[in-house]
């Protein structure tokens, strides 16, 4: 049964609202056994690719041509990196990064949803990567639940989750943000940097631009450089989200 042409998506000049029922599933060359949901992608202004892949148990993922970071919503997965005679299994809350051409697989062992970024890596300047001991970032796997939260400006009610080293070498940071019911953000941000957000639980009041949007579980948010943006949880259940910003970067980069 249609629904008359109404959504909660919405497309502006500097955010992008997605939600379930708009969600177009689509085949990738290097994913098998599994469709991909690509919330946003450079044809709208972007600078880096965002997606969750659907996978079918037995489903594969490969090495694509970027750096790529996933996050497991859900299910179960094995990955194969270099030298490893035992892959790694990755279950809901699980993640890992890969640089830019390092040969990995991710198959799925049930069902599963895989949260999916990539990033054409942006090196930094030749005498700033020799001051560095590590110049490029190195692959890493670990799971969410397991990093200690730091209170956001010294809130105990909204957590912040660093799944990237607090590194110069990494030119991007992705985050889980788990707001208590009835927490919010302290202002309004405008920034240079662009986001791209994924509810994974609960739910609340985002504002982009200047436009104010109910959110919950399964929605994506993409916000372009400087769209002020601003959230709060509403809900009797804590709010939940991953994100990503492109960051230790100069802008003329």
């Amino acid at each position: 049964m249609h629904n008359l042409g109404h959504t909660r998506s919405s497309n502006r000049r500097d955010h992008l609202l997605l939600t379930p029922d708009t969600f177009i599933r689509t085949p990738l060359p290097s994913l098998t056994g599994g469709l991909a949901i690509v919330h946003v992608a450079p044809q709208v202004g972007a600078a880096f690719t965002q997606m969750t892949v659907e996978f079918e148990p037995k489903g594969t993922l490969t090495q694509g041509t970027t750096q790529r970071l996933i996050y497991v919503i859900e299910g179960e997965l094995t990955l194969d990196e270099p030298g490893k005679a035992e892959p790694h299994t990755l279950v809901s809350g699980g993640y890992a990064y890969f640089p830019t051409d390092y040969p990995h697989t991710l198959t799925a062992v049930t069902k599963a949803r895989v949260a999916v970024i990539d990033k054409p890596f942006l090196p930094l300047d030749p005498a700033d990567q020799e001051a560095l001991e590590v110049p490029y970032p190195w692959f890493l796997i670990g799971r969410e639940p397991e990093i200690p939260a730091t209170a956001l400006n010294g809130d105990e009610d909204l957590h912040v989750r660093a799944l990237l080293p607090d590194s110069i070498t990494f030119d991007f940071a992705c985050n889980t943000m788990t707001y208590a019911p009835g927490a919010a953000l302290s202002q309004v941000e405008v920034h240079y940097m662009e986001h791209g957000l994924l509810m994974l639980e609960g739910g609340g009041i985002y504002r982009l631009g200047d436009s104010w949007y109910p959110t919950s579980a399964g929605d994506f948010i993409w916000m372009a450089p400087y769209c002020p943006q601003w959230f709060g949880a509403i809900g009797k259940k804590p709010a939940k989200y991953l994100i990503y910003k492109d960051f230790n970067r100069h802008t003329l980069a």
